[in-house]
């Protein structure tokens, strides 16, 4: 199971994540959000990531001139289309800048079922999405809530890794790893504050996750931890 810990605006909370062993690291370019990061926060930030940690840049119906300039000043691997892009939007805006992309569908539970999610799914399979995450519904908010993302609309039988996001912290997430998912991201289960991280929260999380390599490991040890 990989692990993307997102909305970072604390130099020493991403050092810390990377250090944990986190798969990926978000950056937040979507100014009303609370964990939202300016380009010069971004540079710093993403200078301080290492090789083999992705750095997701999420956006939220960020036009194409915006695109070009944040690809142009900030080092990041992937993107993270979190509005309301079509797939056919995301696939001729990730092309502009020579960037892999995921998207994240913003399910809900009231009117969604596991075959309209994996419809949905197909749309960006067809678009070349490396992936999907799947989070919960808001109708006013573009993800971060913490409201937890209902687990019986995962498809099983998917066309696209799926990433799974909403409510996950360090209690729920062992029991993710049964679900038929690629991976899982949390960012509001691993804060004392919107974009300030705990490092107890981080290191418990990732113990969940990733189990076999946290024996005996201890919050000043993570470098020593092998894949």
């Amino acid at each position: 199971m990989h692990v993307k810990f997102c909305g970072f605006t604390q130099l020493s909370d991403i050092q810390t994540a990377a250090q944990l062993g986190a798969d990926a690291v978000g950056l937040v370019f979507y100014p009303p959000s609370p964990r939202a990061v300016t380009i010069e926060q971004a540079q710093t930030l993403s200078a301080a990531v290492p090789a083999f940690v992705s750095v997701v840049a999420l956006v939220v119906n960020m036009s194409e001139t915006e695109l070009i300039n944040l690809a142009n000043d900030v080092s990041f691997d992937i993107i993270q289309f979190h509005g309301d892009e079509t797939p056919e939007l995301c696939e001729q805006l990730a092309g502009m800048v020579n960037k892999r992309w995921i998207k994240a569908l913003r399910i809900n539970a009231d009117a969604d079922s596991a075959t309209s999610v994996s419809v949905q799914i197909d749309e960006f399979a067809a678009a070349g999405a490396s992936s999907v995450l799947l989070d919960a519904y808001h109708q006013h908010k573009y993800g971060g809530t913490g409201a937890r993302f209902d687990w019986s609309l995962i498809p099983k039988d998917s066309s696209l890794p799926i990433i799974l996001a909403g409510g996950l912290d360090a209690e729920n997430v062992a029991t993710t790893l049964e679900l038929p998912i690629y991976a899982v991201d949390v960012s509001g289960g691993i804060e004392v504050d919107k974009g300030k991280k705990d490092v107890g929260k981080m290191k418990a999380f990732m113990k969940a996750v990733k189990r076999d390599r946290w024996q005996n490991v201890t919050p000043s040890e993570p470098s020593n931890i092998s894949s």
